[in-house]
């Protein structure tokens, strides 16, 4: 099975970075789910959390807004703040 190749990443600092088996996120037009295979998007996020579900468990991370881009499997979340991840 594939995976996703996930970074978030916030103004100052890589806050995680890893495989994915998905990836959630709120946005201007609703949530977004991106599994592997997903089209290439990029997508404005709100406040809100971000889930990564890995094979380490869920990654939850709280961002103030930001932006997602998809592109061949990889998964770049970059926000102005985020509030580290707990495991889940």
């Amino acid at each position: 099975m594939s995976s996703l190749n996930v970074e978030l990443v916030a103004a100052d600092r890589k806050v995680w970075s890893g495989e994915a088996s998905m990836v959630r996120a709120r946005s201007t037009e609703g949530e977004i789910g991106v599994l592997p295979g997903h089209a290439p998007l990029l997508g404005v996020l709100i406040e809100g959390d971000v889930v990564i579900h890995s094979s380490e468990g869920d990654q939850t991370a709280t961002i103030d807004g930001g932006f997602l881009s998809v592109d061949h499997d990889n998964v770049t979340i970059v926000a102005e703040t985020v509030q580290a991840p707990a495991k889940g």
